[in-house]
């Protein structure tokens, strides 16, 4: 969901599991790009999109399998490279099963869109009155948020609602419950009137799955199945996973093409549970193209209708569809992610050519810029990693550069010899080889780093430094016991204090930490992240006990918060408040 990915971050990642990068679902880059498009390009042919799949998986090792749908008006065809799992050899096809993500949302606003059209709800009625009485949704103004603006995204509620703290990370919507997100409603204050600004929220397309599921009289899978799935002849597109469908399943995995759990999403099921395969998402396309016909197609065209601005260049939204725009010619589309894969889903109308890819690792390349390609051969492709060409290199001289280095308080990277191989492992992360591309510079292969060792002249490391993310850490080799982090003692504040530093601070365009105070209490939580509370140690800095990270606020002449900085794993990460 784009989400998802309570992501895991990358073997050595700058910023730690807690505030986790996890690019949101609309990238300033992405858009940038968009706004080269022409129209009426050549789509791809066959060898071309596998000659990009087998780069990515092969070259860049940024994933394990992906499969791309095409359809024009010379028919449908499936492409695809890589198996179901490293350890499954099978080939993936059109009928191989994937978690669509976000996706989701433009099945949850067609079935919005039915409605409206069969008379069962209007565009403007509020979503409390679908909801139980008990629950107050918030209003601004004397406005109350309604159908629309949660499938337009521009509803006012936060991306997550601040009382999601998953007990298993692995499968972190699983035990978020209705009672938890009425209750989040009922005691949630608006910081923007409703209808202003485009703000993604994955809660909010949640809440729209709820409120037409309880005025439908039914759970949202078998609502998409009756609405979408059956009129459309989608009969592998649902929630749940029969065993024939399980059977056909592409094992999800992380950014280090390690296997991870399936998501289960009941109470925000409308922003992302759905899972399907290539055949089934072309069928969609088809419809929305005109190639066939059927009742939904009033409602798939009434979502295009009303469109609102996104911010992004060229960019707007209609009910759930992101438009974009350049010189007459529209690209149509959506993509998603949960905690191992990634989709997009797009169309030209006037070419009258869809795309489908989808790819089960999720990870910050993911398979938009593919499908952006394959739509129109102009806008450009993810750069490739730069290439490292790994040499052979007698084991014994790399005997000394075994040991720990720490590139951070509390963040260790342990290089270890095994046999003919050396390997790193950073705290709290897993081990991976290291490959020589000269006597003292070695790169991995699984994510785009590297390493340069400092050694003397018999061959010790007295310390490395590590490349990453345009960045060069140096990390000092430890002698002895490994030091343990700063010590941070808490003081007693007045919490009337907190209401100063409560808002929205971007740390990066698609990635949010969200102060808010609970009582007595202050909390800090990024993007798709658990809440955390924060521990005053003087009244503008604070930290977390749960790891190694700290906030400090900087305030106006009046004390309120314009800004922050996160320090973490050695960075000290800047960010600017929304509200």
């Amino acid at each position: 969901m784009n989400p998802a990915r309570l992501h895991r971050s990358s073997l050595i990642a700058l910023i730690a599991l807690l505030f986790g990068w996890f690019p949101g679902m609309a990238r300033a880059q992405a858009a940038k790009a968009e706004a080269k498009a022409a129209q009426n390009s050549p789509v791809l042919s066959d060898s071309d999109i596998r000659k990009i799949l087998m780069e990515r998986i092969e070259d860049f090792h940024q994933g394990v399998g992906i499969v791309v749908g095409v359809i024009d008006p010379k028919g449908r065809r499936v492409i695809s490279y890589g198996s179901l799992d490293q350890r499954d050899a099978r080939v993936l096809n059109g009928k191989t099963i994937f978690e669509i993500g976000s996706v989701t949302k433009v099945f949850t606003s067609l079935v919005l869109a039915d409605m409206v059209q069969r008379g069962e709800v209007t565009l403007t009625d509020p979503v409390a009155k679908f909801l139980p009485e008990d629950v107050k949704v918030p209003q601004r103004n004397g406005k109350s948020i309604t159908l629309q603006d949660l499938a337009s995204q521009t509803s006012g509620l936060p991306r997550m609602p601040d009382n999601f703290a998953p007990k298993n990370l692995s499968n972190p919507y699983a035990d978020y419950s209705p009672e938890l997100l009425f209750k989040f409603l009922s005691t949630y204050e608006l910081t923007r009137d409703i209808g202003s600004k485009y703000e993604y929220s994955n809660l909010g397309v949640g809440l729209l799955g709820q409120a037409l599921a309880r005025r439908a009289g039914m759970d949202f899978e078998h609502l998409v199945r009756t609405r979408i799935g059956t009129p459309l002849g989608m009969t592998s597109t649902g929630v749940t996973l029969t065993p024939e469908m399980k059977a056909r399943l592409a094992v999800g995995h992380d950014d280090k093409l390690v296997p991870v759990s399936n998501w289960d999403i009941p109470t925000l099921a409308g922003a992302g549970a759905l899972r399907s395969d290539v055949d089934d998402m072309l069928t969609f396309l088809a419809a929305n193209l005109g190639f066939t016909q059927s009742k939904l197609t009033p409602a798939m065209t009434a979502m295009l209708a009303n469109r609102k601005p996104t911010g992004m260049p060229g960019v707007e939204i209609g009910l759930a569809w992101h438009i974009s725009t350049k010189d007459g010619s529209e690209i149509i589309w959506h993509n998603g992610g949960t905690g191992g894969y990634r989709s997009f889903m797009g169309f030209n109308p006037k070419t009258r050519t869809g795309v489908v890819v989808l790819s089960n690792t999720s990870n910050d390349a993911g398979v938009d810029d593919i499908g952006r390609h394959i739509l129109d051969s102009r806008l450009p492709l993810m750069q490739a990693p730069k290439s490292h060409k790994e040499i052979a290199l007698d084991p014994k001289k790399t005997d000394g550069f075994a040991g720990q280095y720490q590139l951070a308080p509390g963040f260790i990277l342990t290089v270890t010899r095994e046999s003919e191989g050396l390997f790193a492992q950073a705290t709290n992360q897993p081990k991976f080889e290291l490959f020589p591309e000269g006597e003292r510079t070695f790169f991995l292969k699984v994510v785009d780093a590297q390493i340069t060792f400092e050694a003397d002249l018999n061959g010790k490391a007295s310390g490395l430094v590590l490349h990453q993310g345009g960045r060069d850490i140096p990390g000092k080799r430890l002698e002895g016991e490994v030091p343990t982090p700063a010590a941070h003692k808490e003081i007693s504040v007045d919490p009337k204090l907190f209401d100063l530093y409560i808002g929205h601070y971007a740390l990066a365009p698609t990635f949010i930490l969200t102060i808010t105070r609970e009582g007595d209490h202050l909390f800090a939580q990024a993007t798709n992240q658990p809440k955390f509370e924060l521990f005053a140690e003087t009244r503008k800095d604070f930290f977390l006990k749960v790891t190694d990270a700290q906030v400090s606020f900087e305030t106006d002449a009046h004390g309120k918060a314009i800004s922050l900085i996160l320090h973490q794993n050695g960075a000290h990460t800047p960010a600017k408040r929304l509200d």
